[in-house]
């Protein structure tokens, strides 16, 4: 009879011995070479009828092999599970060399492994901790930048013959040149759509009067400004961290003029954007813009707050971890991977610190999940889906009643993979969500400015 006995070596690190009689794997193994001599099919023998030594010369190892191993994983799995053990990965094999399994002379062995224990730990009360809930200002600024934008958007391109304001819509081809204007053999050649105010304002000079197929040979430091620069030399594939991209040399060909004529704020346009919501005059218009507005802050500020209370839980919840085990894990998972090497003690520990993070909050993640029973329904992976095709299509008046959309929405739920990460997804959220009513809460008004330089302030610490 198989036993398994422990033995501590290590912080939360274990070694389990594992002793297996024959009697625990040589009736399977007969069994099974049995079975195969029935089914086995070999030239110059009727089926069923290959005598059994020459089964056990062929396939007697592979077969003896494969026994001991299976009987190895059973009585390890009945062993954890017997005295609940709760493991990190599986055990790890000491020095397991399965050259020693001769099928001619079935024997008693011995194995050895190693587990890496889950520890215990407490997290910490989220409500002793003062947070701040940022509300973000709508301005009315912002509602007029928004609006404008829907009605560029949403606007009719008119063609013209020539360059004569500010709000021209140019459509050119950087073509890169030499310092005398001279096309570079395999430089760069890129269409564009640039508006004449995107400018810089004293090149725009250059710009009035021109005409299609005109062109202004320039520098690119000398046509835009800072912002528009940066934005410039990144579409045309440039290096920004390179002093030299803004010094390069190009000829703007003009190859169309347009002017955007904007949609006029009528029912028919608010109707476009919104139907069925009854928006009938301007002010209507404004006050949905800014419930829109407001909503997306509101959701970038809850984003925010969940990420205080991710580094919250991250940093305050002390958790001993077996170490030495897990290094030893992460060094053999390259034994494991086709065309893997297995890292070097330099790269688990310059790697280990992350790897120790991630599964601290996984830890963390599954405790809250265990302790307040979160569970995610096949209802909500369902509700998940139809939300992700309805935003792909850029529409929320979709419905799932129309035979194609629950058609994909029936497909995904068949797809393991996609029903597995929206799984991951939603218990993630609920996750936050819990941490979320646990907080104890300070709202406070702040600036979208300021709020954006907040959190990319925080982004650049992290």
């Amino acid at each position: 009879m198989a036993t398994v006995t422990k033995e501590n070596i290590g912080e939360l690190h274990e070694r389990l011995t594992l002793k297996l009689e024959k009697a625990d794997y040589l009736p399977s193994f007969e069994k099974s070479l049995k079975e195969y001599s029935k089914k086995a099919n070999i030239p110059g023998f009727r089926k069923g009828m290959v005598p059994s030594g020459l089964i056990k010369k062929m396939y007697g190892p592979s077969l003896f092999t494969d026994e001991v191993l299976r009987s190895i994983d059973r009585e390890l799995i009945k062993y954890m599970e017997d005295d609940k053990l709760e493991i990190f990965a599986q055990p790890l094999p000491v020095e397991m060399d399965i050259r020693q399994l001769d099928v001619n002379n079935p024997a008693d062995y011995t194995f050895h492994f190693e587990v890496g224990m889950k520890p215990e730990f407490q997290l910490p009360d989220l409500g002793k901790t003062k947070t701040t809930k940022y509300v973000v200002t709508v301005t009315d600024e912002m509602i007029d930048s928004e609006i404008a934008r829907l009605q560029n958007r949403y606007g009719n391109m008119k063609d013209k013959n020539i360059v004569d304001t500010d709000e021209d819509v140019l459509n050119v081809q950087f073509i890169e040149t030499d310092e005398n204007a001279n096309n570079i053999e395999g430089g760069i050649m890129k269409d564009n759509s640039v508006l004449v105010k995107y400018f810089k304002e004293d090149f725009r000079t250059n710009l009035k009067g021109k005409v299609p197929n005109d062109f202004v040979l320039t520098q690119l430091d000398k046509a835009f400004d800072t912002k528009e620069l940066e934005w410039m030399i990144s579409d045309l594939g440039l290096d920004k961290e390179d002093a030299a991209s803004s010094q390069k040399h190009f000829k703007i060909l003009i190859t169309k003029i347009g002017l955007l004529e904007k949609r006029e704020l009528n029912e028919d346009f608010f109707n476009q954007l919104y139907p069925g919501q009854e928006i009938k005059t301007e002010e209507d218009f404004r006050k949905k813009i800014k419930e829109e507005i407001q909503a997306y802050w509101n959701s970038q500020s809850r984003n925010q707050l969940q990420h205080q209370a991710y580094h919250e839980l991250l940093d305050h919840t002390i958790i001993h971890f077996p170490e030495g085990f897990l290094k030893k894990w992460m060094k053999t998972q390259g034994d494991q991977a086709k065309d893997q090497p297995p890292k070097t003690d330099e790269e688990i520990e310059k790697e280990f610190p992350s790897f120790l993070n991630q599964l601290r909050w996984t830890l963390i993640s599954d405790k809250i999940v265990n302790d307040n029973a979160i569970q995610v329904q096949p209802e909500e992976i369902r509700g998940f889906a139809k939300q992700q095709l309805f935003s792909y299509m850029g529409s929320g008046n979709l419905s799932e009643d129309q035979p194609w959309v629950k058609d994909y929405i029936d497909k995904m739920m068949k797809d393991r993979k996609y029903v597995e990460d929206a799984y991951s997804r939603i218990q993630t959220q609920k996750v936050f969500e819990w941490a979320e009513t646990q907080l104890k809460l300070e709202e406070k008004d702040i600036s979208v400015e300021n709020f954006t330089k907040m959190n990319e302030e925080h982004q650049h610490h992290h």
